[in-house]
This record gives C-alpha cells, sequence and structure tokens, in this order.
C-alpha cells in the first residue's frame, strides 16, 4: 500500500515576507498564472499595463488575468458638467480589462475572486494591509527614481527641479504603513538613466525616457518571481551617484509656482517656469476710484507665461538689480501702445535681468507683457530718470 506524502512546506505556519505581511504561501504556488489588481492613473503606469497586457497574451501560463483600479472621472469645465476620465481608463477599456472605478478602498473588495498580486503604479491612493494581506503574494510599485531619493508622488518634477543629471528606476514592494518604504528588489544600476538635455527637459521628455524602462522593469521582475518569498533586497544600487541629499518628490502646488524674487535665481525661475508651467505672482492695480483724492488699489493675479534671461543689459538698469520683483520698461511710458519693444523687465535675486514677454492679468487674456500692464493700469504715468535714461515704473513690485 502506497501512503501519500506532504511536504512539511505545506504545512508550516504563514511566511513572513520583508515587509513585515503574513503570506500563505508553498513552493507548488509560485508556478501558478497570476491574478493582478492594477491600480494606476497617468501615462507612466499606462506604459506598465500595456506591457503587462501584451505579457498576459504572450504568456497566459504566467499572467492568468488582469483587473483595473483607477480613481472616479473628475467634472471639470463651465459648470462642472464635463466629466475628465483617468487617463488609464481609456488604455484599460481598448486593451478589453475590467475596470473597478473607486476612490476609497473603504469597504471594497475585488469583485472577481483571489487575487495573487497587487500593482500600484502612479496610483495616489495607499492599498489598505488588508488587501495586500488578501493577496497571495503582497503588492509590487514601479517607482521613477532611485529610491529612497525622490520618494513621493512628483519624482520627475522634483528631478528636474534639483537639475539632476541621471534617474532611475525602482521596483519594490507595497509598504503596509508608507509610502515607496517597500523592500527594493531591482533597481538601474549607477550611475542611473542619463536623463536627456537636462538643461532643456520637461516633464514630458523624460516621462518618454522613464515609462517604457519601468514597465520593462516589472515584467522582468515578474518573469523572474522576484516576488515570491524569501524576498531578495537589491538595496540602493545609487549610493555612489553623489548628487547631494536625498530630496522628498512632494505634491506640486500652485505656491510651487509663486515666484519669490527675493530668493529665487534667474535659473531658479526659467527652471521652474520649464518643468512646472506658467508662475505667478500678485500686483496692486488701481480702483475705479483711481483718480479721486483717495485712490483705491486691488490686488489682482500675475500670470508670467513666458520669461527669459536677457545677455544685453538695458544701459542705466542696473540700479534696479537692488530691487528684485520691481518690473520697468525701457523708455518712459508711453501714452499709446508703442511699435517696439513690447517687454517688461526684472531682475532677480541674483542680479540677472529678465525679459517678461507674455504676461496675462486676472480678468484678460494673456498679452505682451507691456501691453498687459497698461490695459490692466499697472505702469505708473511718471517716469524715473538714471542716466540720462528714463524707465517707467510699477506702482508696487510683484509679491
Amino acid at each position: 500500500m502506497h501512503l501519500l506524502y506532504r511536504s512539511p512546506l505545506l504545512l508550516r505556519p504563514p511566511w513572513r515576507c520583508g515587509a513585515g505581511v503574513a503570506k500563505r504561501w508553498s513552493s507548488s504556488a509560485a508556478h501558478d498564472a497570476l491574478r493582478i489588481l492594477f491600480c494606476g492613473s497617468d501615462e507612466f503606469s499606462i506604459a506598465s499595463l500595456k506591457a503587462l497586457a501584451q505579457e498576459h497574451r504572450q504568456r497566459p501560463d504566467l499572467i492568468k488575468s488582469i483587473d483595473v483600479v483607477c480613481r472616479l472621472g473628475k467634472p471639470v469645465g463651465r459648470g462642472l458638467k464635463k466629466i475628465r476620465e483617468v487617463p488609464i481608463k481609456g488604455a484599460a477599456t481598448e486593451l478589453g480589462l475590467p475596470i473597478h472605478e473607486i476612490d476609497t478602498f473603504t469597504g471594497w473588495t475585488p469583485p472577481n475572486g483571489p487575487i495573487d498580486l497587487i500593482i500600484a503604479v502612479s496610483f495616489g491612493l495607499f492599498v489598505p494591509p488588508r488587501l495586500l494581506r488578501a493577496a497571495t503574494y503582497g503588492g509590487l510599485n514601479v517607482h521613477p527614481s532611485l529610491l529612497p531619493d525622490f520618494r513621493g508622488p512628483a519624482p520627475l518634477h522634483h528631478t528636474l527641479l534639483a537639475g539632476r543629471r541621471y534617474t532611475g528606476i525602482t521596483l519594490q514592494t507595497l509598504h503596509e504603513k508608507h509610502f515607496d518604504h517597500g523592500v527594493i528588489l531591482d533597481q538601474t544600476p549607477p550611475p542611473g538613466l542619463e536623463i536627456p538635455n537636462p538643461d532643456t527637459c520637461t516633464v514630458q521628455d523624460l516621462l518618454a525616457v522613464v515609462a517604457p524602462k519601468g514597465a520593462e522593469m516589472l515584467v522582468q521582475g515578474i518573469r523572474n518571481r522576484l516576488y515570491v518569498p524569501p524576498l531578495k533586497p537589491a538595496g540602493w544600487r545609487a549610493a555612489a551617484q553623489g548628487e547631494g541629499d536625498l530630496i522628498h518628490a512632494a505634491k506640486i502646488t500652485p505656491a510651487d509656482r509663486h515666484v519669490d524674487w527675493r530668493s529665487w535665481s534667474s535659473q531658479t525661475i526659467r527652471r521652474r517656469l520649464r518643468v512646472l508651467g506658467p508662475l505667478w505672482n500678485t500686483a496692486l492695480t488701481p480702483g475705479k476710484s483711481f483718480k479721486s483724492d483717495s485712490p483705491t488699489f486691488q490686488s489682482k493675479r500675475i500670470i508670467l507665461n513666458d520669461i527669459e534671461e536677457v545677455a544685453d543689459r538695458v544701459p542705466g538698469s542696473e540700479a534696479f538689480a537692488l530691487l528684485p520683483g520691481v518690473p520697468f520698461i525701457r523708455g518712459p511710458v508711453p501714452t499709446h501702445l508703442p511699435k517696439g519693444d513690447k517687454s517688461l523687465y526684472v531682475y532677480s535675486s541674483d542680479g540677472k535681468l529678465l525679459r517678461l514677454r507674455e504676461v496675462k492679468v486676472e480678468g484678460d487674456q494673456a498679452n505682451n507683457g507691456f501691453v498687459a500692464a497698461l490695459k490692466a493700469r499697472m505702469l505708473s504715468p511718471r517716469t524715473v530718470r538714471i542716466e540720462d535714461r528714463e524707465f517707467g515704473l510699477f506702482y508696487n513690485p510683484l509679491s
């Protein structure tokens, strides 16, 4: 008579993986096709989803199914009548994948049965521990930086704002308590991925570099079953990079585009314009009763769309270098629109002369810097004479 032998592996307590999550795992389960729950939002995550979908079609023995979780669309436009869908929803629809739209994980469980692996790429919502523990292998995350550098929701923006020349990709587990603190399973080796034209590179340019690399690392990690315990930490391979202290990639807010003329250098101003888009300030403009004995002023937001550093100095304008943030024009304030230079000029904190070529005053459309200021009655009718040259001034500096 033959007795059925049971391996002790199948009888031992739940395996505890690197993130401290108990897992039900056996050696035979390592070869089962994965049921994946993919959580994403933007173009970076779309690249990973498409790569997984292709792997699913080519290797059904490796990936059994993919369900997609995304955030609910947001109402936008006048009257909030239009719904702006999360970009990954369209990609998942084209791929024919099941889609689940949520704004919270509270009370939510995967409707199509148990999940083997949760993958969150540029998602924004924290995957709760109960879902990670319910998944056979917990979760994975693809992050576009060399962690622990640039932890946070905006690594691409902060990488460019810091003036870095290299970046990279990190494949990590999903941590139960913190974003970007999982076990690093794979990472771009030092010095990392070279950023193309770092002095002119935009977020979209950088995204075109890191998105396919992130998708490639994710698929390779699944092929190599890096998610199967015992986990093998890859460590931080960027330690020899030597590009300065670690930076937290905090969420980008309107305050990041608010120009601080007293501390921002010309390079900082132009770099933020390139990476974050139009910058802004506020300025006082005369109210309707400006011609009375007691003139009134109102604060308006000034949008700066086009800023460039001027190599050739405006003779006499160096006196304004001591007053960063005080715009002026060449020549006296005319009573009509000039035919020549229609720009405003201003000095940065490091004494560099900047030309404000396009400006938008709150309540009006974008225009040449001088034209926008003249229409908003922001220029003084008086002029300042320096070294036999006349300059028109703002009533108040940009703030």
